[in-house]
């Protein structure tokens, strides 16, 4: 069949080498994207610590904020927290959470996908699995740290997001405080990234043909609208990438928008283009259920290297309970998809779907 065409999103740079912005560098080709990722002379930005059970203790005391020296250890944590979460398990479960609020919902003819659902499902399951004691009421309070996590959040929301951590570690099960604190951080991080990815498969593929699986279809998702748009690194001394001339604690942004539009990598980088589980790398043996067989590999949006994203197949696994039962479901309801402004997520604040 003829796939469609799906647009950068508004501010996506062009691909091309890196460019020198503000005194650092915008890089945007798949490879030069992958060779940051992977050298370990480009390391995050660390998070200063700050006094426990606050926003900036959360920071300071997660993998994904950590140098170094710090980062294996605590990203064991999360890995060990996750090793028991079975990526089936979590799809069933978003799936009949999802019918049950659909299922509520249906004599008003139409749903707000984000609020109902995007923003909740995945975050209420996640939390039930990670021993959190009120996983309802977790879900508001993991929203209110992932609006303060990022650098230049406003003062009135590190206040609601310090109380936000206080709440959250009072339902988190019994723990040493390094581990309480990366079990949070998967809470946090798969706040709005997957419910940005609810959202652009919700906007991209609901009226997809039945027989486009919704694992190729996050896939492509991925890759032409990712919810996470870029990521940070700083150079710990001088280097060269793609012959420009990095110097020491130059700061660079990873634009994954752009790389996985590289022409280099995808011939025809704007057309969706979903691929089956053959050609993606991936056989359907490594997650058994239907909606999470061959996730692919194509987009960069969950990272490379020591640091890429511990919890793919989890968060993959959430977004498919969704959207999956959205696809049977529902139709587009024809409305404009708006988002909230943030330098590097694109996540809907409002998108709306009717039953059919």
């Amino acid at each position: 069949m003829s796939w469609p065409t799906i647009p950068p999103a508004p501010d996506t740079p062009p691909c091309g080498p890196p460019v020198p912005v503000d005194g650092g560098w915008v890089v945007t080709r798949h490879a030069d994207v992958v060779a940051v990722l992977t050298d370990p002379r480009y390391v995050v930005p660390v998070a200063p610590g700050g006094p426990p059970g606050t926003l900036t203790w959360l920071r300071g005391t997660v993998s994904r904020f950590s140098a170094p020296d710090r980062h294996p250890g605590r990203r064991a944590l999360g890995v060990a927290a996750l090793r028991d979460l079975d990526p089936d398990e979590l799809c069933d479960a978003a799936t009949r959470l999802t019918m049950q609020t659909l299922d509520r919902l249906a004599t008003a003819g139409r749903v707000e996908v984000m609020g109902a659902l995007a923003r909740r499902v995945p975050l209420e399951v996640l939390a039930a699995r990670l021993g959190l004691a009120d996983p309802a009421a977790a879900v508001p309070a993991v929203t209110a740290v992932a609006a303060a996590y990022h650098p230049g959040a406003d003062p009135a929301a590190v206040a609601h997001a310090d109380r936000a951590v206080a709440a959250l570690l009072a339902m988190s099960p019994p723990a040493p405080a390094e581990a309480a604190a990366n079990r949070i951080g998967l809470l946090v991080q798969a706040a709005d990234a997957t419910a940005g990815l609810i959202g652009a498969a919700v906007r991209h593929g609901l009226a997809a043909p039945a027989a486009l699986g919704t694992a190729d279809l996050l896939a492509e998702v991925l890759r032409l609208d990712p919810p996470v748009r870029a990521t940070r690194r700083v150079a710990t001394g001088a280097t060269r990438l793609a012959g420009r001339e990095i110097g020491r604690d130059a700061a660079l942004l990873l634009r994954f928008d752009a790389a996985n539009r590289d022409p280099a990598v995808h011939p025809a980088p704007d057309r969706f283009h979903p691929v089956g589980p053959d050609q993606a790398g991936h056989s359907a043996g490594e997650a058994g259920h239907p909606a999470l067989a061959g996730p692919s590999v194509r987009a960069l949006t969950f990272g490379a290297g020591p640091r890429g994203c511990p919890g793919e197949r989890h968060a993959l696994a959430l977004a498919a309970g969704v959207v999956e039962v959205l696809r049977a479901r529902c139709r587009p309801a024809g409305t404009p998809v708006r988002y909230a402004p943030h330098p590097t997520l694109r996540v809907p604040t409002s998108l709306e779907v009717m039953f059919r």
